[in-house]
């Protein structure tokens, strides 16, 4: 198998299957066609007795992927309905469940930006390297989301709150932050990548591809912020509930919490109050119950309104000055919130292997 086009190229480069996204003007931001044919890739390779390993990879020193082209999303939704873009979501969801449970190594290189959509192609796989360029985030909530493309399963997952935390806040992170999170599995120089892609083309076997992994990596230097401020995230984000969450910000020793909940103040009362929601559901969740239950979430907020708002105040007129409406978390409707993860008038999710 083997197709290029602009926007991304997908090759056998010996036993590995190579999908490189190359919009890099764009951050490599996923387009739904790029979705599409990464997904068929994996549907591909996941039978091909010649396909040992896969392995998706950015263009240029920027950007692995900075997300999906909501951009697009939005224009779409707002000049022919919610149908109109939710299949973006649609097939987006399916590729992070191919990659869920894809079962062959699957090799994510982190280098650069690697952001909602990136941290979807990327996180779901058994290999996820960070370079010193990697710079993880989740920061939907700072445009009126939620941390979908399975936040739901790994977000809720994470020990001492720093999911929670990572969620609301949208915290970026680097390498070192990365590691500590499990992010990433493994930390390799970006000066290295040729050689990891020459090594993972010659394998034989999964074995073999933990060995060229392990022989590359190295450790990072850097201090650990999750790791200097343990205490304190689980102090203020394990708490059961947001207002809970902002007390227990008030009192926090260090002037940490006030910084933190001061930074969620900022993001979509809405999705604040959303992903809180979403992950504590998904904490008694499997991944497939997860990914069913975010495209139900999508669905509605394609609906609303401060998805919109907030691409607008971000990406479009970049004047930052988002309108959220409600416009304080007190003002935002419990009863609203539950809507969202409503069963669909039209089923759940399909997750399989058959094309769409």
């Amino acid at each position: 198998m083997g197709t290029a086009d602009a926007e991304v190229q997908i090759r056998r480069e010996g036993a590995l299957g190579h999908i490189h996204l190359q919009r890099p003007k764009a951050l490599n931001a996923l387009t739904h066609g790029m979705i599409l044919a990464v997904s068929q890739a994996l549907a591909t390779w996941k039978d091909d007795p010649e396909v040992v390993a896969v392995m998706v990879t950015g263009e240029g020193e920027r950007a692995f992927c900075a997300g999906g082209d909501v951009h697009e999303v939005c224009r779409l939704a707002q000049r022919q309905g919610v149908d109109a873009a939710a299949p973006f979501f649609f097939d987006e969801y399916r590729m992070n469940w191919r990659i869920k449970r894809f079962p062959k190594p699957y090799v994510a290189l982190l280098d650069g930006v690697t952001m909602g959509g990136g941290v979807g192609i990327s996180v779901h796989g058994s290999h996820r390297i960070a370079t010193e360029r990697t710079a993880f985030a989740m920061p939907e909530t700072l445009i009126g989301m939620f941390p979908d493309v399975g936040g739901t399963f790994v977000l809720s997952r994470m020990a001492d709150g720093v999911g929670q935390w990572l969620a609301l806040a949208g915290t970026r992170l680097g390498p070192v932050d990365s590691l500590a999170a499990g992010v990433a599995t493994h930390f390799i120089p970006a000066a290295a990548a040729g050689t990891l892609i020459g090594e993972l083309g010659r394998v034989r076997n999964a074995a073999e591809v933990d060995e060229v992994v392990a022989g590359l990596a190295g450790s990072v230097e850097g201090v650990s912020e999750i790791e200097r401020h343990r205490d304190a995230i689980a102090a203020v984000f394990t708490q059961p509930g947001l207002d809970e969450v902002a007390a227990a910000a008030a009192v926090e020793p260090s002037g940490w919490g006030r910084e933190q909940w001061t930074a969620v103040l900022s993001r979509s009362p809405t999705s604040v109050k959303l992903a809180f929601a979403q992950l504590a559901r998904g904490r008694e969740l499997d991944f497939e119950d997860c990914m069913r239950l975010e495209y139900r979430m999508v669905r509605r907020v394609l609906a609303g309104r401060d998805f919109f708002e907030g691409v607008r105040a971000l990406l479009v007129d970049r004047d930052n000055q988002p309108r959220w409406r409600p416009a304080a978390l007190e003002a935002v409707d419990d009863a609203s919130i539950d809507a969202h993860f409503a069963p669909l008038d039209g089923g759940d999710l399909p997750l399989d292997w058959v094309p769409a």
